[in-house]
């Protein structure tokens, strides 16, 4: 069991991926549809607002509703392709979103950078799951 814990972990580490600094969508984060792109883009934006901006509330529900459309946009084209990795990648999605719902202005450091590394290594390790396939 602890070589399971230990494995785990080690691979935790290796699918993390570097954080861009400054907080910005670069073409590293490309997934080649257009919408998702641009909606990536506005998300990082969002984010990075709300990093900027901890105590504004608005930015917070501007970032809450950049997410629900981004994700309830993405999760529609999954659909109408019969992606088979749906189901996980809706649960992915749902949970993250249960995450930001309990977030609440002002905003801490932790949560922002709770927010950054989900976002990277959503894109990065399951969203790339689905280029080409939508």
């Amino acid at each position: 069991m602890k070589i399971l814990v230990v494995l785990a972990a080690c691979l935790a580490v290796c699918l993390a991926f570097d954080i861009p600094r400054p907080f910005k969508w670069d073409e590293s984060f490309k997934v080649f549809y257009e919408k998702i792109d641009e909606q990536h883009q506005g998300l990082f934006e969002a984010i990075y607002q709300v990093c900027r901006h901890p105590e504004d509330a608005e930015k917070l529900k501007h970032l809450d509703d950049v997410i629900e459309k981004h994700f309830r946009d993405e999760e529609k084209m999954m659909e109408d392709a019969k992606y088979e990795e749906y189901d996980e990648h809706h649960k992915i999605h749902a949970d993250f979103e249960a995450k930001l719902d309990a977030v609440h202005v002002p905003v801490t450091r932790d949560q922002v950078k709770y927010a950054k590394e989900w976002l990277v290594n959503h894109i990065k390790g399951i969203d790339f799951k689905y280029k080409g396939k939508l």
